[in-house]
C-alpha cells in the first residue's frame, strides 16, 4: 500500500526569488480607491456623515486580503473549488435568520453589529472558482460531454442567481451570466451553443417587451400610475419581476410615461450632474446636485458616485477614471494570456469580465444608456463587502501572474 504524502500548506506560498509581481493593476486600483474616498467625502459633505473614513478602513482590510490571496498559488483554489463554492454560498442562509437586514423592501445584508455584509458579493467568488474548475476538468468536444458540462455550470451558476433574485437584487444577478459566457467562449464551446443562447436572449427580450406593454395597459385600465402602483400587476406578470423593477425599465424605454418626480428622478438628476460638469468640472466639493439633495443622498455615494465625480471634475476627471479602469481591464486580459494553464486563464478572464460588466453598466446607467440597476462602481462606490470582494478577485489575478511559470 502506497502512503500518500501529507499536503504541505507552506508550499503554496513558495516562489522563486526571480518571481516578479505585477505592479500595473495594484497602482491603478490604488488610484481608483483613493479617488473613491475623496468623492464619497464630497458626496456626503452636506450630511456630515463619515462613511469616507469607513471606506478607508475597508480599503485597508482589502489590501490585506489582496496580499494574502496573491501569495497563494491559485492552483490551490482548483483543489478545493467545491469547498470554496459551499463556503461562499453559505452566508445566504443567514439572510432568513434574525441577522438578515431588510432595507427598502430587499433583504440583502447580514448584520454583525459594527458592520454588515452582502452574501451576493461573496457568491461571485464562489461562482467564478467553481465555473473555472468545471471547465478546466471538463473534456469539451462531443455533444454529450458539452451538455454534461453545461448542466453542471447551469446548476453552479443558477443556484446563486436564484438566491440573489429572491432577495431581490436583479443587478447583482445580472453580472454573473456575462462572466459564464466569456468562460465558455474561451473554452472553445461550439458556435451553435452561442447562436442558441443569442436566440434565447432575443426571445426573452420579446417577452419583456410584451410584458411591459401589458403592464402599461394594466395601469391605464385601472387608472394607476407607476409611482402609485404597489405591486398590483405582479400577479398578472409574465415574468418574475417586481413592479419597481418594471418601472425602472419603463423609465429607460418610455420616460415620457413616467412621472419625472418619481421613478425617473434619479436618472434625470444624474444626467444634470454629468452634463453640468462641462470640460473641467465645478471643482472638488463644489458640486450642487448631491450637496443640495437633488441627486438623492442615499445613492450619491454608492451607485451614482460617477455622477458626483463627473459634475466636480468634468470630462477630464471622467476620462481619467475611465482610463484607469481601461488599464485594469487590459492588464487582466494580458495576464489571462500569460497564465500557465487553462484554470489560470479562466480565473483572470472571469475577474476581468466581472469588472468590465460593473464598470460598463454603472457608468452607462448614470448617463441613460441602460436602465438603472443597483450595480456599484469598483473601488469608487462605498461598500465594505463590495470593496473586499473586489480586492480578493484582483488578488486572484495577481496570483495568476505570480505563478504564471513553473519554478
Amino acid at each position: 500500500m502506497q502512503l500518500r504524502e501529507p499536503f504541505d500548506f507552506l508550499s503554496v506560498f513558495k516562489t522563486s526569488t526571480r518571481e516578479r509581481y505585477d505592479w500595473i493593476n495594484p497602482l491603478a486600483l490604488l488610484g481608483l480607491g483613493t479617488i473613491g474616498v475623496f468623492f464619497i467625502y464630497s458626496a456626503q459633505l452636506a450630511t456630515g456623515k463619515g462613511q469616507w473614513m469607513l471606506q478607508i478602513v475597508w480599503l485597508a482590510a482589502g489590501v490585506l486580503c489582496y496580499g494574502a490571496v496573491a501569495l497563494i498559488d491559485y492552483k490551490l483554489w482548483l483543489k478545493y473549488a467545491h469547498w470554496v463554492y459551499v463556503v461562499c454560498l453559505a452566508p445566504f442562509l443567514l439572510l432568513w435568520t434574525p441577522l438578515g437586514v431588510t432595507r427598502l423592501g430587499a433583504t440583502r445584508w447580514i448584520d454583525f453589529g459594527p458592520f454588515s455584509i452582502q452574501p451576493s458579493e461573496i457568491a461571485k467568488l464562489g461562482v467564478l472558482v467553481m465555473s473555472a474548475s468545471l471547465l478546466t476538468r471538463a473534456e469539451i468536444g462531443s455533444i454529450r460531454e458539452s451538455l454534461k458540462v453545461l448542466g453542471k455550470l447551469a446548476l453552479a451558476a443558477g443556484l446563486p442567481i436564484l438566491l440573489i433574485l429572491l432577495q431581490p437584487d436583479l443587478g447583482s444577478a445580472l453580472v454573473i451570466p456575462p462572466m459564464i459566457f466569456a468562460l465558455l467562449y474561451v473554452s472553445n464551446f461550439s458556435q451553435r451553443f452561442f447562436a442558441a443562447a443569442l436566440g434565447a436572449f432575443v426571445l426573452l427580450m420579446g417577452v419583456v417587451a410584451v410584458d411591459t406593454y401589458r403592464y402599461l395597459h394594466f395601469l391605464e385600465v385601472n387608472n394607476l400610475s407607476p409611482s402609485t402602483d404597489k405591486g398590483a400587476y405582479e400577479p398578472h406578470s409574465l415574468l418574475p419581476l417586481h413592479d419597481y423593477q418594471r418601472n425602472r425599465l419603463l423609465a429607460f424605454i418610455a420616460p415620457e410615461r413616467i412621472d419625472p418626480m418619481g421613478i425617473s428622478w434619479n436618472l434625470n438628476q444624474s444626467l444634470i450632474s454629468v452634463g453640468s460638469g462641462g470640460f473641467a468640472g465645478k471643482g472638488w466639493t463644489e458640486g450642487t446636485q448631491a450637496k443640495l439633495g437633488y441627486l438623492p443622498r442615499a445613492v450619491a455615494h454608492n451607485d451614482f458616485i460617477f455622477s458626483v465625480l463627473a459634475e466636480e471634475k468634468g470630462f477630464l476627471g471622467s476620462i481619467s477614471v475611465l482610463g484607469l479602469f481601461g488599464v485594469v481591464l487590459w492588464n487582466g486580459v494580458r495576464i489571462a494570456g500569460l497564465a500557465r494553464d487553462r484554470f489560470g486563464t479562466l480565473l483572470a478572464l472571469g475577474v476581468t469580465v466581472l469588472f468590465a460588466v460593473h464598470v460598463f453598466v454603472n457608468i452607462a446607467m448614470t448617463i441613460g444608456l441602460v436602465p438603472i440597476t443597483g450595480i456599484p462602481l469598483p473601488f469608487l462606490s462605498y461598500g465594505g463587502s463590495f470593496v473586499l470582494s473586489c480586492c480578493v478577485l484582483q488578488g486572484l489575478v495577481q496570483s495568476v501572474y505570480r505563478f504564471r511559470k513553473e519554478f
